[in-house]
């Protein structure tokens, strides 16, 4: 049962999401970029933490959802144009 733009997320949902957008960022292939990625959603589930307004709950929720969408999008590009050379700090 997801919420669906309507309602509070539940726990399960949310930390679905938190698992999710942490799975997208380990696809990158740019150490910078999966790093990036993996730091701003640690960061934005850590300053959301404390939420208790359903309404901003459900934004918060939301503007996650939104951001998953954007990071499949942006792995998938990043990997059709992957460099040749790996960052040395894949190494």
């Amino acid at each position: 049962m997801a919420a669906s733009g309507a309602g509070v997320p539940m726990r399960r949902e949310v930390l679905q999401l938190y698992r999710s957008l942490l799975r997208v960022a380990r696809q990158f292939g740019d150490y910078n970029i999966r790093e990036y990625s993996k730091r701003r959603t640690m960061d934005a589930f850590r300053d959301n933490k404390n939420l208790r307004d359903p309404s901003q709950l459900s934004a918060a929720f939301s503007n996650g959802k939104a951001q998953l969408e954007v990071a499949k999008r942006q792995s998938l590009l990043y990997s059709l144009y992957a460099p040749k050379v790996k960052s040395i700090m894949d190494f």
